[in-house]
């Protein structure tokens, strides 16, 4: 159970409901959400053998307009959390990928924004494009961070792009509260990795090494959900959700210059420092990660026991 902390702000809602709500990280942001004393409505492909309190999940198609705009006129949430997508361009078409990605990041926000509701959603850093890039990627500066230039050339990538400009058209057409959560890498209690899914890559020799080993706890993606929730602002805004240093215990820059060959001009890394940087979530949303992976003793749990 991705149980609410001490220090977790009140996220001011009553009801919520959050999308993709079985799958690795939805299913913690169900729990925290429940955790704060929220009524959560959890939609996915298909509904959980489990239950818990303060939790009911229904069968819904986000790629069908007709279908979520219906579940959010009934259900009449606060806010909706949008955690749904397909994650991985390396084991899946690209159509497909940025079809469902777009598809119901649109349906899922517009119905939201029609609704008067909240909005936080998970965006990822495979934006920037250095995750899946394939040639030559050089950061403009480091760390890394929510203004750096974007230039994916992959499907997942870019479908975050075109998924961050519907949340912004979402803020300005329907003058609600849109938050963009651009989470790294994430892994689970028991290090295993949820976005994108690689079971068969070790953590320690990560194939993937676009990443420069930051990554978030999932249950500290939720804290950010929470902590989003709860900020007094209007319009929109975004936040890289990542650890303070990288998982692989590395000097930073060197990782870097490992996987694109050199450094920027502009390099202000220092020691094991992720390479994107969590500043801003500090500083606007008070938001720091709890958890650290090459610290903490794993655990076996990888999701909630209702899934």
């Amino acid at each position: 159970m991705a149980s609410a902390t001490t220090s977790d702000p009140d996220p001011g809602i009553d009801t919520a409901l959050v999308t993709g709500a079985t799958g690795d990280v939805g299913s913690w942001v169900c729990d925290r959400l429940v955790d704060a004393g929220i009524d959560v409505v959890g939609v996915d492909h298909e509904r959980p053998a489990g239950t818990r309190a303060g939790l009911s999940v229904r069968a819904v198609d986000l790629r069908d307009a007709g279908e979520t705009w219906e579940t959010v006129y009934e259900t009449n949430p606060d806010a909706v959390v949008h955690c749904a997508a397909v994650s991985n361009p390396l084991d899946n078409p690209g159509t497909r990928v940025f079809d469902n990605n777009t598809r119901s990041t649109y349906n899922a926000l517009v119905a939201a924004g029609r609704g008067g509701a909240e909005v936080v959603w998970l965006s990822s850093q495979a934006a920037y494009g250095a995750l899946f890039a394939t040639g030559e990627w050089v950061p403009d500066y480091l760390p890394i961070d929510e203004d750096h230039p974007m230039r994916p050339e992959d499907p997942y990538g870019v479908s975050k792009v075109c998924s961050e400009e519907i949340a912004k058209m979402v803020a300005r057409r329907f003058d609600v509260p849109v938050t963009t959560v651009r989470a790294t890498t994430i892994h689970t209690p028991d290090d295993h990795r949820t976005r994108p899914p690689r079971e068969d890559v070790s953590l320690d020799s990560d194939a993937l090494a676009g990443n420069f080993g930051s990554y978030v706890d999932v249950r500290d993606v939720a804290g950010m959900v929470t902590a989003a929730l709860a900020a007094d602002r209007r319009g929109y805004d975004d936040f890289l959700c990542v650890a303070d240093e990288n998982y692989l215990g590395q000097e930073t820059a060197e990782l870097v210059e490992a996987v694109c060959g050199q450094l920027p001009a502009e390099c202000s890394l220092t020691g094991k420092q992720s390479a994107l940087s969590n500043a801003k979530a500090r500083k606007r949303l008070g938001w720091v990660p709890d958890h650290d992976g090459r610290r903490e003793e794993r655990t076996s749990v990888s999701k909630p026991a209702w899934v």
